[in-house]
């Protein structure tokens, strides 16, 4: 099974080459338009010549039969465009794109070509927020916040937020009817965003401030008198009566705690199948960011 592996920066060298590189019947082919970057990745990874590649032509070329997507959003578009083009299975980071035109370009060209399009929201495989999904959930709070770093609106909320609104989306248990939006930006920053989606009988709370003075991720679901709460992805507490503490595992892999391992796997093993996956769900979670930065704008113009 040849593998493309498209874009060599952190997330692909930190989170997804250790996963792909140790599959079995998995042929690793790399690109990235930067040789330096490419000779050290492939050295480390011990890769043949043949299979290291400086343009998208030559890795389509190669003949593959899935590909993964990391380079930087701004070409998603261009580089998805080409890979579905070409019948091959795709997995992209999220964003699929900073403009929700364009994703929905790339969701419609996918299904059209019938080719599947994997986003890569790996929190709904992160192990701890996936026991999230049988807790009571009336109420769901989730920050994620980082420490002197507002942004431009839009990335920030797209390339960042969207790990906040996705993960509300798989927890509530039930429809939205209705989402509220808050924030502060100054001088075409934004400082902090808030989203609370609610709907028959819950209410969820998404939090992110980028000047926090705390780099920290907290997801809390409560409900029927107990309460979950898993803190940066590692530990989970449950609170009824006395709090219980469950912490990962020394020996447990980053990728694997953060779900990165098991949603690289899921895509694989459903290539392997013959399963074509949508991304009409994902598209979802896009548009309810564009509403998020919709509401931004009108709110700091």
């Amino acid at each position: 099974m040849k593998v493309g592996c498209i874009g060599l920066g952190d997330i692909a060298q930190k989170a997804y080459l250790p996963v792909l590189a140790v599959q079995p019947g998995v042929e690793l082919h790399l690109q990235t338009r930067t040789p330096a970057t490419l000779e050290r990745v492939g050295d480390s990874l011990h890769l043949p010549a043949a299979q290291r590649h400086a343009g998208l032509d030559a890795l389509i070329a190669a003949g593959l039969d899935a590909a993964f997507v990391h380079a930087p959003t701004d070409v998603h578009p261009q580089v998805v465009t080409r890979l579905l083009d070409a019948g091959v299975p795709t997995y992209v980071d999220k964003p699929l794109a900073y403009e929700l035109a364009d994703s929905e370009r790339l969701v419609t060209l996918a299904e059209e070509r019938g080719v599947s399009l994997a986003v890569g929201f790996n929190r709904r495989h992160a192990p701890g927020y996936a026991q999230c999904a049988d807790h009571p959930r009336e109420l769901i709070l989730m920050q994620k916040n980082r420490v002197g770093l507002p942004e431009e609106p839009r990335r920030m909320i797209l390339d960042d937020f969207i790990h906040v609104v996705d993960t509300l989306r798989f927890l509530v248990p039930g429809q939205v009817d209705d989402v509220t939006v808050r924030a502060r930006a100054e001088d075409g920053l934004l400082h902090h965003v808030v989203q609370q989606p609610a709907g028959d009988g819950f209410t969820a709370l998404g939090v992110m401030n980028r000047l926090s003075g705390s780099t920290e991720e907290i997801l809390e679901v409560s409900g029927q008198d107990s309460k979950r709460q898993v803190v940066n992805l590692a530990e989970v507490i449950d609170h009824k009566g006395q709090p219980t503490v469950r912490r990962r595992g020394d020996w447990v892999p980053v990728s694997r705690q953060r779900g990165i391992e098991q949603a690289a796997l899921a895509f694989l093993d459903a290539v392997r199948a013959g399963k074509t996956l949508s991304a009409r769900d994902a598209l979802a979670s896009h548009e309810l960011c564009e509403r998020v930065v919709r509401a931004v704008d009108e709110r700091v113009a």
